[in-house]
C-alpha cells in the first residue's frame, strides 16, 4: 500500500443543480458558476499538493479536474467506475416528482441509502465498490497522495466505505457542497478522517444538509 492521503473533490453546479433535478449518469456540464467555483477551487486542492489525478468520465467532473490539472501540471486520467450513483428512471426527474411518484422508495433511498436501489439504478453499496476498485489499483502503484474529482454520491458513498464505517451509518455524512471535497489519511494501515465538506481556501464550510447525494 503506498497512498498516505485521498482526496476526494465534487464537481461544479450544473444546472440541474440548481432545479435539484437528478442527473446520476445523465452528462450534463458545468454551468458559468460551476466553472467559476472550480476554478477558485483549484489553487487550494492544488496546495494538498496530489501526486496524481483520477476523473470521473463525465463533463462536470472532468472540467473540474481539469481547472486542478493547470495548477499542478498533471495529466488528468479518465475513469468511469468514480461516475456518479445510476439513478434508473429517477434521472431527470426533480425531487418533487420523486417525492410524489415514488414517495416511500423516495424516503427509503434517502434515510437507509447503502442497499436501496432507484428503480433500474445502483445502490450507493454499489457505487461505493466501483469506487473503491480504482483506490485500490492506485495503491499499488507509486503515488503518495491521489486526487479522485468525482460526484457527490459517489464520494459520500466511498468515503463511508473507505472508513469502514457500518453501511446503516452512511446516511448520518450530509451531501458534499460543489467544488467541496474530503481528505482521508491513512493511519495505522486504516484511512482516517482529515477534512469533510472543505471549502474554498481548506475551510470547512457547514453543507446544505438537504443536498441530496447522487443528484
Amino acid at each position: 500500500m503506498t497512498l498516505e492521503s485521498l482526496i476526494l473533490l465534487r464537481h461544479g453546479q450544473t444546472d440541474w443543480n440548481v432545479q435539484l433535478r437528478m442527473q446520476g449518469h445523465t452528462d450534463i456540464p458545468l454551468n458559468a458558476v460551476g466553472r467559476a467555483q472550480a476554478a477558485a477551487a483549484a489553487p487550494s486542492v492544488a496546495a494538498l499538493r496530489p501526486e496524481v489525478i483520477v476523473s470521473s468520465d463525465l463533463s462536470r467532473a472532468r472540467e473540474t479536474a481539469g481547472q486542478v490539472a493547470q495548477h499542478t501540471g498533471l495529466p488528468v486520467a479518465v475513469d468511469k467506475r468514480l461516475r456518479e450513483t445510476n439513478l434508473g428512471k429517477w434521472e431527470s426527474l426533480t425531487r418533487t416528482e420523486l417525492e410524489s411518484g415514488w414517495p416511500q422508495l423516495w424516503q427509503q433511498w434517502r434515510s437507509t441509502a447503502a442497499h436501496t436501489r432507484p428503480p433500474g439504478g445502483e445502490s450507493r453499496w454499489e457505487v461505493a465498490r466501483r469506487g473503491s476498485e480504482v483506490v485500490t489499483e492506485l495503491d499499488a502503484g507509486p503515488h503518495r497522495t491521489a486526487l479522485l474529482v468525482a460526484h457527490g454520491g459517489l464520494i459520500v458513498g466511498l468515503t463511508g466505505y473507505l472508513l469502514e464505517l457500518p453501511d446503516s451509518m452512511w446516511n448520518r455524512l450530509i451531501g458534499l457542497n460543489n467544488c467541496h471535497w474530503v481528505v482521508l489519511h491513512r493511519r495505522l494501515g486504516h484511512w482516517s478522517l482529515h477534512s469533510y465538506n472543505a471549502g474554498l481556501g481548506g475551510v470547512v464550510i457547514p453543507g446544505n444538509e438537504d443536498e441530496v447525494p447522487g443528484a
